[in-house]
């Protein structure tokens, strides 16, 4: 009984998506395309050579003089 009530509800849902997608394709090919997007100009990023952004490495400096300073005032 299980199994035929997923292969019903497979159908309806494969059903639903066909009819879905022909009513887009449908939409999509009435509709003539005046006001396409400009091509963006995108800057480059470079990556350093260590692999690790200058971000991540304020991060962890931080977090290890966070560490260290908790260790000095512990000894202290």
């Amino acid at each position: 009984m299980r199994r035929q009530f997923v292969v019903v509800v497979f159908a309806v849902v494969a059903a639903v998506a066909a009819v879905s997608v022909a009513a887009a394709g449908r939409v999509a090919a009435a509709e003539p395309r005046e006001n396409t997007a400009a091509p963006v100009a995108v800057q480059r990023v470079a990556i350093p050579a260590t692999g690790i952004r200058d971000e991540a490495a304020m991060i962890v400096v931080g977090t290890a003089l966070i560490g260290l300073a908790a260790a000095v005032r512990r000894a202290a």
